[in-house]
């Protein structure tokens, strides 16, 4: 068996091409990684990577993580301007004693001397994306963080090896050097591959009050599915935030254990999902849920699929 799950739509070419690597035993490490670059590298996805939206400042600030399931090693980055592929940085530092969470320009200057590529990641799109939101906090009542979508992702191999990792700009508008939970190992990924992994999506600075990726595994390793796993830990977080602070921000979360199952919940509407299995082609998932948190799935249609590309690549117009 074999699998691998992804947060978003968007993560679909990635979730693509790492099917297709899985069924020929490639390794669940270089899978993942060449499935959330292909997120990274499109320019149309404004929240990973390349074309991803820039914070307060108009600077892009990159943040990925990886992790290995065998060994528990992890690699993070957060703050990462101007490289290409901010996953792969992490994935290298996963193999040290110490040194594996580096920010900001300590994390540039080790990419730079260990020739991580070099990029631009702002781009035009993307300052037409800032200047619109500019125009519209003037003018509404729209929140400037509005619109922060983090790929994650959880792959077994054939080998029953399983990795997780996560790629993301962050919030649009933040404040410079803000890092959310998605390079934060038990808050936006946790992997172990004796039981399963997780990953998040949402905002970063609730999910990271209840470190909501490691109660999923911990669920799965008491024995619930994944599907069951996820809900209690979404459910119950999202009311234990309500009854402390009177609301709980977005918390989208993705889970498969070792033998290939897998499971999502969410507390917003228009969640989407991506999976692929040994016994099923990469497919797109739309979720539901209910006030009790249960989570229902209907595949993704073709006027969906549609007009979701359509969406993000239709010209803009800078307003």
């Amino acid at each position: 068996m074999y699998g691998i799950i992804a947060t978003w739509r968007m993560a679909l070419e990635g979730i693509s091409k790492a099917d297709s690597m899985l069924k020929n035993n490639e390794s669940a490490a270089n899978s993942i990684e060449e499935a959330i670059k292909a997120v990274e590298n499109f320019e149309y996805y404004k929240s990973v990577g390349y074309g991803g939206l820039p914070n307060e400042e108009m600077e892009v600030e990159l943040d990925a993580a990886f992790m290995d399931g065998d060994t528990l090693e992890f690699g993070c980055v957060g703050g990462v301007k101007d490289f290409a592929n901010p996953v792969s940085i992490a994935r290298s530092l996963m193999h040290y004693d110490a040194n594996n969470f580096l920010v900001g320009q300590g994390a540039e200057k080790y990419a730079s001397r260990h020739g991580f590529e070099r990029k631009t990641m702002l781009t035009d799109r993307a300052k037409i994306h800032y200047h619109n939101r500019i125009k519209e906090i003037t003018n509404t009542e729209l929140k400037p963080y509005s619109g922060h979508d983090t790929v994650g992702m959880v792959c077994l191999d054939t080998a029953g090896h399983m990795t997780c990792a996560t790629s993301t700009s962050g919030l649009f508008m933040k404040h410079p050097g803000r890092l959310g939970d998605s390079p934060v190992c038990g808050s936006g990924f946790y992997v172990d591959s004796f039981v399963g992994g997780a990953s998040a999506t949402g905002l970063g600075e609730d999910v990271m009050k209840g470190c909501v990726s490691y109660e999923i595994v911990r669920l799965m390793k008491e024995g619930m599915h994944p599907q069951q796993a996820c809900e209690k830990a979404v459910h119950d977080f999202d009311l234990e935030l309500k009854r402390r602070r009177g609301k709980a921000g977005d918390m989208s979360l993705i889970a498969m254990n070792n033998k290939g199952e897998w499971g999502c919940a969410t507390n917003i509407e228009g969640f989407s999902f991506v999976v692929a299995t040994e016994k099923q082609a990469p497919t797109v998932y739309l979720v539901n849920h209910d006030k009790d948190g249960k989570c229902t799935f209907e595949v993704a249609s073709k006027e969906w699929m549609d007009n979701y590309m359509a969406l993000r690549t239709a010209p803009l117009v800078r307003k």
